[in-house]
């Protein structure tokens, strides 16, 4: 299915060429049929003789009504430019024309209607180079010029064949997994409720799904789908697309909202684009300029921040941040238009590069607008290297969000990035640009070798101490310490492979005596604090990471012989009578009930013995 667009001016007939081919009159509204011109939108349907249904959206041709327009241009697929014989090109046909070329419509055809009127061919040869020279340089430079007449037929076979061509011509509308639907009109039916149309783009909507309105948040469910009056399950992208929710008001919805999927898009008051401003504006674009802005069914006010430039003049393109007055759902690669709010003019328009940049970039930064470039004109490669170049890795809808891919164009990107060692899959089946994985890994490295430096006497860095400094998740550190050899995991201390432990010759002293009183009363060995009056606590907490020793409770502490040997006759104990509790594990080891309670209450944080009442049992970790 495809979607054209009619544009012109108000007297040049689309609204009776849309109703010749369709059998529909596109007009609405009773002002609109009493003044014979289109103020609002219309929307008609036909098929063309291969059995494809097009849908046509008339927009209105007068200037007083271009921003109703503009609400329903974006998008079509192909436009057709109508120009009455008897009129010529006016000056609302160039500003439809260039607004057309603005959004980047692909196609199109130019109908002289009205033919009838004209019986002097050399007339309509002059209206005809006169529009060869109009178009020169668009969009629609080489758009075939066809002569028709709604009133006698005449040209209206030639214009279905010539359609036909450039629709089939036109490849398919990428689907991305990211439905989008900016609401043209809302409206109710009894027995329904509320119902939304627009033009469906980047994904595939059905029935039952939950969807989202953005800006508001608001969902619901779709309850039917209707294409060209045709009920569907699922509906396509590229098609115009009526969808019933239940349980959302009409009056919660407006034009210029966005049905999609719940989590999937999000509004935004700071986008990042690359604008072209028409050579015919009067004056340049100033930085701070207030412009009125308008994307797919949405607009409102903007103030200009130019990124490259101090002022734009007429005719260049540059790198604009739009700060938005109400916040609208956007997305990459939309495309959008600008107009002075009075007296009303549209000075240009171009394409959102990133619709959500998080910050205010500082001006003329030249790695900013590098990376805005990549954004615009970079190879797929380059674009979803970009995606994934974030502070922590993307999943595959993300990046897919993103670069606006297909599944078919971004797995292609993918497996061309992790070829060239510019992409990285992680375990947990996220991407990483490289760059950014190996600038961790360097991180992690030197934090770890200045922990060394900085404590000689610790075996290494608290896995708990370098994932702050990181300011990164437990996840992501897993993945980043499971996936290099660059330092080596024992337990909760990170450290470098070849590093260890230097006592000096006076620490070494001190350690053996300490392991000689601690070898004397194995199971009522000195306390913590006496064991640091001995070595001092630098090297007490060394012997703990070296696992020389282990630390039970604040205060308690033993030997690894000796607590290895506790560990087993508390095992053994609970094997023989069921149950232990503290006073038969003092008894057994012939030590004090403090050591004995410090002794449980380590075994059961660690698994070891679960409490039940004043007795152990056996734990999860010993099951």
């Amino acid at each position: 299915m495809r979607v054209i667009g009619t544009a012109g001016h108000v007297d040049h007939g689309k609204s009776t060429l849309v109703q010749r081919l369709t059998g529909i009159d596109p007009d609405r509204w009773k002002e609109e049929k009493a003044r014979g011109l289109t103020i609002d939108l219309g929307f008609a349907w036909f098929d063309l003789a291969d059995g494809e249904t097009v849908g046509i959206v008339d927009v209105p041709g007068h200037r007083d009504f271009i921003e109703n327009m503009l609400a329903g241009v974006g998008g079509i697929d192909a436009a057709l430019l109508v120009i009455a014989a008897d009129e010529g090109v006016m000056p609302q046909t160039r500003e439809h024309l260039a607004i057309l070329d603005l959004l980047a419509i692909p196609k199109g055809l130019i109908l002289i209607t009205k033919s009838d009127l004209i019986q002097d061919d050399e007339w309509l040869d002059l209206i005809e180079l006169d529009i060869q020279d109009v178009v020169s340089g668009t969009a629609l430079e080489n758009a075939p010029i066809l002569r028709v007449s709604a009133k006698t037929g005449n040209g209206i076979d030639d214009l279905l064949q010539q359609l036909s061509l450039i629709l089939n011509d036109l490849p398919p509308r990428t689907d991305y997994n990211q439905p989008r639907l900016p609401v043209d009109r809302v409206f109710t039916v009894e027995g329904f409720g509320t119902v939304v149309t627009g033009t469906l783009s980047g994904g595939t909507l059905e029935s039952g799904d939950i969807v989202e309105l953005q800006p508001t948040g608001i969902q619901g469910r779709i309850r039917g789908l209707q294409s060209y009056q045709q009920d569907i399950e699922v509906a396509l992208p590229g098609s115009r697309v009526a969808v019933n929710i239940s349980g959302v008001r009409k009056d919660d919805i407006t034009r210029g909202d966005v049905l999609a999927y719940p989590g999937q898009l999000q509004a935004t008051q700071l986008i990042d684009v690359h604008f072209q401003h028409l050579g015919d504006v009067d004056r340049p674009l100033k930085h701070n300029s207030e412009v009125k802005f308008f994307s797919g069914a949405s607009e409102t006010i903007a103030t200009v921040r130019l990124l490259g430039d101090e002022t734009l003049m007429p005719g260049k393109s540059g790198w604009l941040q739009l700060r938005l007055r109400d916040a609208i759902p956007l997305t990459q690669r939309d495309r959008f238009i600008l107009r002075y709010p009075s007296p009303a003019q549209t000075i240009g328009g171009g394409v959102i590069v990133n619709p959500n940049p998080g910050k205010r970039w500082k001006r003329f930064d030249k790695t900013i607008l590098e990376q805005l470039q990549t954004r615009l004109e970079g190879t797929p490669l380059e674009r979803v290297v970009q995606a994934a170049d974030k502070e922590i890795p993307q999943k595959y809808v993300h990046l897919q969000k993103t670069t606006a891919y297909s599944d078919a164009e971004l797995d292609n990107a993918i497996e061309e990035a992790l070829a060239e060692n510019r992409l990285i899959l992680l375990p947990d089946d996220t991407f990483w640009a490289m760059s950014r994985y190996q600038a961790m890994q360097g991180q992690i490295v030197s934090l770890v070798s200045d922990y060394h430096q900085q404590n000689p006497l610790r075996a290494g860095m608290p896995r708990e101490e370098l994932r702050s400094r990181l300011n990164i998740k437990n996840a992501l550190l897993a993945i980043l310490l499971g996936t290099q050899d660059y330092v080596a995991i024992h337990a909760e201390i990170v450290k470098l492979p070849d590093y260890e432990i230097q006592f000096t010759e006076k620490q070494q002293s001190a350690i053996a005596t300490l392991e000689k009183e601690m070898e004397i009363n194995p199971f009522t060995p000195p306390s913590y604090k006496e064991a640091v009056s001995i070595v001092g606590e630098d090297v007490l907490r060394a012997l703990i990471d070296l696992e020389a020793i282990v630390q039970v409770s604040a205060d308690v502490i033993f030997s690894t012989v000796a607590y290895q040997e506790m560990l087993s006759g508390v095992l053994a104990l609970i094997d023989e009578q069921g149950e232990i509790d503290a006073k038969m594990v003092r008894d057994t080891f012939n030590t004090s009930r403090k050591y004995a309670i410090a002794l449980l209450e380590y075994l059961d944080s660690i698994g070891v013995t679960k409490r039940v009442g004043d007795m152990r049992v056996r734990g999860k970790a010993t099951q």
